[in-house]
């Protein structure tokens, strides 16, 4: 039985295509359900109604500062699509703790580095900023606070000299689309554990790769 997922979104939703593009293979174990936006001009609509996918807007301006209502009213849309498991995809909303306990080793969430560094905003100018080698994206469960939780699946690019914030994140933005998909993957199979902080995974044989920026011989 495939797990029934939701991908929420604010914008254009690239991260959210590349999940619906994944979830059409026959062997995906995850059906994605629902897309649900807080904006009713995310561009990202479009593209969902378009793979056949059902899709809901809950705005969020009118709820202010009032999160657990806003909350109130998203719950009772994923529970009407039976909704098992959630993707963030560019989801521009702040939880309130209870939510994310509730959903907790459900719900998942992509940022553009190599976490526990450069969260927040701007991680590509961080990066930059910190003179790093090597960045990348990280798939996290999400606890309340922002860009933490276990760490389910990391992917890495070099950072050259002459990149920019918009270079590097187009770099890495491919890796995301290759590493959302996979890790929902996982944990729609059944494959993944949470052990305390830790994310553990059965049945994956670490690859033994290593990546060195700059190269050498």
């Amino acid at each position: 039985m495939k797990r029934r997922v939701a991908i929420l979104i604010s914008g254009r939703g690239s991260n959210m295509a590349a999940l619906i593009g994944a979830a059409k293979s026959a062997d995906f174990p995850a059906e994605i359900v629902a897309v649900i936006s807080n904006h009713a001009d995310a561009p990202g609509l479009a593209t969902a109604a378009a793979s056949g996918i059902a899709t809901a807007v809950i705005e969020s301006k009118p709820f202010g500062k009032d999160r657990a209502g806003f909350e109130a009213v998203l719950q009772r849309t994923l529970d009407e699509n039976d909704v098992e498991l959630i993707c963030l995809g560019g989801f521009m909303r702040l939880f309130t703790a209870g939510f994310v306990k509730a959903w907790y080793g459900k719900m998942l969430n992509i940022h553009p580095s190599l976490l526990p560094s450069f969260p927040g905003l701007d991680p590509h100018g961080q990066a930059l900023k910190a003179g790093v080698k090597i960045s990348g994206a990280t798939v996290h469960f999400v606890i309340p606070e922002t860009d933490a939780g276990p760490i389910l699946m990391q992917g890495a690019v070099a950072v050259a000299d002459d990149d920019t914030p918009q270079t590097l994140a187009a770099r890495i933005l491919e890796i995301e689309h290759r590493i959302y998909p996979e890790a929902l993957r996982l944990l729609a199979s059944g494959k993944v554990r949470l052990d305390g902080d830790l994310c553990r995974i059965s049945g994956i044989a670490g690859t033994g790769s290593t990546m060195i920026s700059p190269a050498i011989d």
